[in-house]
């Protein structure tokens, strides 16, 4: 599959304006607040979003070890709202041709002595897709989880922001749509 640089800004667009909602509803809520389980998927989320750009930009990853090493979730939210204009910025700097260039995953060979495989070489396109795909999963995960402790998860479908006509992210604390 071909990815367009264009196309994979608007993916990142539409995770960014997903992400926001997400932890406007997150911080909404007091149980939520206070979860462990949602502490500990929002930091995988943002965790590998960072992650993926510091590969991607060839930055030493050993700033990534405290990454989710905050008091408060809030403090948590701050440190994940710092990815988008760093993301921004180095997808504004991509043309076509840098879409191509291969990426070499640092824990690649650990997992392929665990599955016993070689693994083919991604290239940046296919790992810039990559990042909004597992954000959306995990954002599932955590849209699941605000169920279970009494939050109304919010409606973050990419079909969605295009109804409500790719809004821009709004990482204030209003009041947020939500799923039915």
């Amino acid at each position: 599959m071909t990815y367009s640089v264009d196309a994979l800004r608007e993916l990142v667009q539409h995770m960014e304006w997903a992400d926001a909602i997400v932890w406007r509803s997150v911080l909404a809520h007091d149980g939520a607040r206070k979860d462990a389980r949602l502490r500990n998927l929002l930091t995988h989320l943002h965790l590998v979003q960072r992650l993926f750009l510091m590969v991607w930009r060839n930055e030493s990853l050993l700033p990534i070890r405290s990454f989710g090493d905050f008091a408060e979730i809030a403090d948590l939210r701050a440190r994940a709202t710092t990815y988008y204009p760093d993301a921004r910025a180095f997808l504004g700097s991509l043309d076509g041709t840098a879409m191509t260039r291969p990426i070499l995953m640092p824990f690649v060979a650990e997992q392929e002595k665990r599955l016993g495989t070689k693994f083919a070489e991604p290239t940046l396109a296919e790992t810039i897709f990559q990042v909004t795909s597992h954000s959306t999963y995990h954002r599932g995960q955590v849209n699941a989880r605000l169920r279970e402790v009494g939050a109304e998860p919010p409606l973050v479908d990419y079909i969605a922001w295009v109804w409500f006509g790719k809004p821009d992210p709004d990482w204030s604390l209003s009041t947020v749509a939500t799923a039915g």
